[in-house]
């Protein structure tokens, strides 16, 4: 596939006054060949694999930043699901593992790694237990580490049992932070089909279907989007739906510049890019300001679902034209705390929790760094999981969970996390209790339309 020279000049015209950025170069490697009855062990075996194939992860990237002047917001690396690998380990903790994923991380000067994971969407396995019990001392002792726990499929249907303990798993994360306002939940993510190549964090790991070391791209671009709307005037949906397309093919073809750029300086493999317009908390760079931009009052007001179902599609199908293999989430995110326009319809009473809920069927993920009462108990927690899982395992598509529950903290108070993970209103939730439901055990079977062999 080649790149002109003045497709590289528009994309780069767009970095200083539409925010465009590549959000992340992730490097997957796969840790098959580090168990080990003795974690110790197992965590040196981890901590040099690491090293050894991630050493030019970090220069690679800067060099690729500065030949063509495209920022590239975060350097990543993602690992087999660490409870696939630590389920050979002695003892009843897989905390040394994860120290030595932050230990290299940090080394490295990646700034996220993912794959403190495990999948329990049809029950729990001796590793899968291990880790889910680890969660919070790990998350708690280290920085850059993130988790992820996929507790429901399409195919399996929901494990009630694990989404009680994760629900539980959350609230002891939040409490063991409570001087940092829960931070470990930001760290952590609660999925219903979760892919094997997701880029971006906190839900990456390295899946069972990948080659021993692969690089993905996340794209972003929210604020190039949103600068092409606010030129176009009044369009009809059709032509907004091309124009969407035609500037998601712009942005996702120097993510696939950046891909085998790097694929070539490193010698690893291009895995896919991941189309997905991911917000931050700087002015300008929102979904939620593209959303206002088609002609909503606020983001959150009826006609929201439609608007960003029109917005998702269209960035899937602009994208995928420019780009020879497309993976991960790819669409629209929509953190909350992540998305300073988002946390002002919250603050003005026209987002709520379960608008944002109906939103979620037609985004890439789900409930995205919501911060939520910390008060609301382990129920409550379950029910709002298992709705959004259902959202999931129903339309065949991968949603998630990234609550935060802020000890000591009500609606309508205000959490600052710093960073990409920003700050914003603390959303209200009800206190209605499932308890007899979701604490009834087993397993949700999964749908008829699951039957397609």
């Amino acid at each position: 596939m080649a790149f002109s020279l003045d497709e590289i000049i528009e994309t780069i015209s767009a970095v200083g006054v539409e925010t465009f950025d590549i959000r992340t170069i992730t490097l997957g490697i796969s840790l098959h060949t580090c168990p080990d009855e003795d974690v110790n062990l197992c965590a040196a075996k981890i901590y040099e694999k690491i090293m050894r194939t991630a050493v030019n992860l970090v220069p690679t990237a800067r060099a690729i930043e500065k030949k063509y002047g495209i920022p590239i917001v975060n350097k990543r690396i993602s690992v087999t699901p660490i409870a696939q690998v630590g389920g050979a380990c002695k003892g009843d903790t897989l905390v040394p593992l994860c120290k030595a994923l932050d230990r290299a991380a940090e080394e490295l000067g990646v700034d996220f790694i993912g794959g403190f994971t495990a999948n329990i969407q049809k029950g729990f396995t001796r590793g899968d237990q291990l880790l889910v019990n680890s969660i919070p001392d790990a998350l708690c002792s280290t920085k850059r580490v993130c988790a992820s726990v996929n507790v429901a499929s399409s195919q399996a249907g929901i494990n009630m049992d694990g989404v009680y303990r994760m629900s539980e798993i959350v609230k002891e994360s939040a409490e063991r932070t409570r001087d940092r306002d829960g931070i470990a939940c930001a760290k952590l993510v609660i999925f219903a089909n979760q892919v094997e190549d997701n880029p971006f964090m906190a839900g990456a790991a390295h899946g069972a279907g990948e080659a021993e070391a692969i690089i993905h791209v996340g794209v972003s671009g929210p604020g190039v989007v949103r600068a092409a709307l606010a030129s176009s005037g009044p369009l009809p949906f059709g032509e907004l739906s091309e124009l969407i397309k035609k500037t998601a093919f712009k942005i996702t073809r120097v993510g696939e510049l950046v891909g085998r750029e790097a694929s070539k300086m490193m010698g690893i493999p291009f895995g896919v890019i991941d189309l997905s317009l991911a917000p931050t908390p700087a002015a300008g760079d929102s979904v939620a300001d593209i959303l206002e931009a088609m002609g909503l009052e606020r983001c959150g007001c009826h006609g929201t679902t439609a608007a960003l179902a029109l917005l998702n599609d269209a960035v899937k199908k602009g994208g995928v034209m420019a780009c020879t293999y497309a993976g991960g989430l790819s669409g629209a995110f929509i953190p909350v705390t992540e998305d300073a326009s988002m946390c002002r319809a919250v603050s003005e009473g026209v987002l709520n929790i379960h608008k944002l809920e109906a939103m979620t069927s037609v985004c890439s993920v789900g409930l995205d760094m919501v911060a939520i009462p910390g008060d609301t108990t382990v129920d409550v927690l379950a029910g709002i999981i298992a709705d959004e899982m259902a959202i999931g395992v129903i339309n065949h598509k991968t949603t998630a969970c990234r609550l935060i529950p802020v000890p000591g903290k009500k609606a309508g108070e205000e959490v600052d996390f710093g960073g990409l993970l920003g700050k914003g209103p603390i959303m209200d939730v009800l206190r209605a209790s499932p308890a007899v439901f979701v604490r009834r055990g087993g397993r949700i079977p999964p749908p008829i339309h699951s039957m397609k062999n």
